[in-house]
């Protein structure tokens, strides 16, 4: 048991050790791949013996169940706002004033940082241990989110080093940098939810979180700026001196702050981060500036609502006021309607915005906007600018409401917005000129059509000379048209018809992948496939019916219902069929046929080179006896298939004691369980 702990300290240790690297001194010396061995290292660990995991363990980020709703807490000392300055008159005015009541003639040594735009809260470490964690709230009291905020990896469940005080509150800010907001919003707009109005607000949406493992999916991160209560330790004397004091206990603090003596120095230091706030990589709204002794921190004590030794110097404006022209609807590459404002043309932070996006339905409903609209534009870094809101006081009169359009501005195919998602979509995935070139992409990928030769580059030439405007005019290029294309030839030419010929025979699995339909994959065209066995089928299912089919909810059938009820889109699939092109594929076996899953519920995961058939032919045959095929390899995977030079997942698999099987074996399933779809040639 000794040798039991002494192995969990070493590695709870190393792992707090990277985190401090990471976040702290922001100089990691541990690699990704060796953080994740060592963390799998410590669950498995912790798995075998539970009654030793500790709060403070790595492991136990994302803890506690989903709550109900939020406790309160009464802070020990009160979250105060700050007093906001505007311009260069009142920062030299409130520098004065500290002068004068601290009767001093020299000038006084001050603090400078960043004004982050995110969540006030207060950490609470018990020897130092983290128990407590509360928003700002109305600054006497606030919420308890505990939970949530110990699933943010910049913040340590236990503090390091000597000499930590038995009780000890910092305060900071929880914040969302410029990339994590934008791959969450990227993320919820590929699932057609409702998009984030900007990082604060995302931020402060996934501390309410009453689940904590939402918010530990969330890019959260924290700096820490300042002190609460303190009981039995000692701090240093100075501002600055505790932040580097919480540097060395693990709390990550700006490197942007700096410590500024007399007015000058704070007005040279305003400059500097006024100048390269766009380049931080997070949003910040200003600089604080802050009395560095804390003795005369106390001399000088506070208002009702903020204290009299520091205050936010405020950077200028980045909104200003326009005309808004029209608005105009742009279709995305996935078939989403975005509406874009067309203004007056106005200069914003030294940029001149001509164009602000409205982001969806939702957004224009929110701003009740008219065309001729005075409204406010806001422009923060290289953030895309956006209509904040509309002065309704100026609106001129008989100003026409927007609305949203009722088909396609691109196709005039109908549209569809899912039930309790922001997204609007046009349902002319084959037809639409605004997607095409993805379609077209997507319909000649590997793990769909597989059509060789027929790369982006070719198919971005095909769509500009007007060549082809559907999956099904593919099928009718010639040798004639080809032959001219840059970088093509006679032989590349007969190569990708030949290659074209041969993607006409396929499987149904494979043809309803490449439609493109949103949220139909690989796994869902398989289910669907075997449901209903034909298109014909597919074609007539009803809403109830589609989504009997395993694994497709409602939001999977009603974006299969609008696709194939959409005219333009029935055209195409015709033509694809017809005796003309010829697409053709044998007839699975539906499911009342299907006798034996024989590794249904197995997960399987592929490494290495096969070589009697490809990784893809393997995944297909996996999935038609049944088993989960996933990229990724977890405690769930069931089996490991290796060829030739497998990668990490090798020895992952070995440390998690996951079967391992080779190519043989998995031939060996293969052949036990032959296809019976083969034996069958029709559509």
């Amino acid at each position: 048991m000794k040798d039991v702990f002494h192995q969990l300290a070493q590695l709870r240790q190393q792992l707090q050790q990277a985190a401090y690297e990471y976040f702290v001194l922001d100089a990691p010396t541990l690699p990704d791949a060796e953080y994740d061995r060592l963390m799998v290292a410590l669950q498995q660990l912790e798995q075998a013996h539970p009654h030793l995991i500790t709060p403070d363990s790595p492991t136990q980020r994302v803890g506690g169940a989903a709550q109900s709703a939020f406790a309160t807490i009464q802070h020990t000392l009160p979250m105060l706002s700050l007093e906001n300055l505007f311009t260069e008159t009142d920062c030299l005015a409130f520098l004065q004033r500290l002068q004068t009541a601290l009767q001093c003639e020299q000038p006084l040594m001050l603090c400078g940082e960043l004004k982050l735009d995110g969540v006030a809260v207060s950490l609470r470490y018990e020897a130092g241990l983290l128990v407590q964690a509360a928003t700002r709230g109305d600054g006497v009291t606030g919420e308890a989110i505990t939970h949530n905020v110990r699933t943010i990896r910049a913040i340590p469940l236990r503090l390091q080093g000597d000499s930590l005080p038995e009780v000890l509150e910092v305060r900071g800010e929880i914040f969302m940098t410029e990339a994590g907001f934008a791959q969450l919003n990227a993320q919820a707009e590929q699932r057609g939810e409702k998009r984030f109005a900007n990082p604060r607000n995302a931020a402060a949406g996934s501390l309410r979180q009453l689940d904590p493992a939402i918010t530990a999916r969330r890019p959260l991160t924290f700096l820490c700026y300042g002190l609460g209560s303190v009981q039995g330790g000692q701090l240093p004397t100075s501002h600055w001196g505790c932040l580097q004091q919480f540097k060395q206990w693990g709390l990550p603090v700006s490197d942007w702050s700096q410590r500024l003596c007399g007015a000058e120095a704070v007005l040279h230091y305003y400059q500097q981060i006024s100048q390269q706030r766009f380049d931080l990589g997070f949003a910040i709204d200003g600089i604080v500036i802050k009395v560095d002794e804390l003795g005369l921190q106390q001399q000088l004590g506070a208002r009702a609502r903020a204290p009299r030794w520091a205050a936010a110097y405020k950077f200028a404006a980045q909104e200003e006021l326009t005309l808004l022209r029209e608005v105009t609807f742009q279709v995305g590459r996935t078939g989403v309607i975005t509406p874009v404002a067309q203004l007056e043309p106005v200069a914003v932070a030294g940029v001149w915005i001509r164009h602000a996006t409205l982001h969806n339905a939702d957004e224009i409903n929110r701003l009740q906007i008219h065309q001729g609209d005075t409204v406010i534009v806001r422009r923060a870094g290289e953030v895309i600018p956006q209509v904040v809101s509309v002065i309704a006081e100026r609106r001129p009169a008989g100003a026409r409401a927007i609305r949203y359009p009722d088909h396609c501005p691109a196709c005039h195919s109908g549209l569809e917005r899912l039930p309790g998602k922001a997204a609007i979509r046009c349902c002319g995935g084959l037809i639409c000129p605004a997607q095409r070139k993805e379609s077209l992409k997507h319909f000649a990928s590997r793990r769909a059509l597989d059509i060789e030769g027929l790369g982006e580059q070719l198919i971005e030439q095909l769509v500009d000379q007007q060549l082809v405007q559907t999956a099904a005019d593919l099928f009718r290029l010639s040798l004639e048209q080809l032959i001219p294309l840059a970088r093509m030839g006679r032989r590349s030419a007969e190569k990708l018809l030949a290659a074209l010929e041969k993607a006409k025979q396929t499987t149904f699995p494979r043809f309803l992948f490449a439609l493109g339909i949103p949220l139909v994959g690989e796994r869902t065209a398989l289910h669907l496939a075997n449901h209903f066995g034909s298109l014909a089928a597919l074609q007539s299912a009803d809403l109830q019916q589609l989504i009997a089919v395993p694994e497709v909810g409602e939001g999977v059938a009603n974006h299969l219902d609008h696709f194939l009820q959409e005219p333009h889109n029935q055209k195409v699939l015709a033509e694809l069929l017809s005796p003309e092109i010829g697409v053709r594929w044998p007839d699975p076996l539906v499911e009342d046929q299907i006798v034996d899953h024989p590794l249904k519920g197995q997960r399987f995961v592929l490494t290495g080179t096969l070589h009697s058939l490809t990784r893809q032919q393997a995944k297909e045959r996996l999935l038609a006896l049944g088993a989960e095929v996933s990229e990724t390899l977890s405690r769930s995977t069931h089996w490991l298939v290796v060829g030739q030079q497998p990668g990490s997942k090798l020895a992952k698999a070995q440390r998690l004691n996951i079967p391992i099987v080779d190519e043989q074996a998995l031939l060996n399933w293969f052949n036990s369980h032959p296809s019976e779809g083969n034996k069958h040639e029709s559509r």
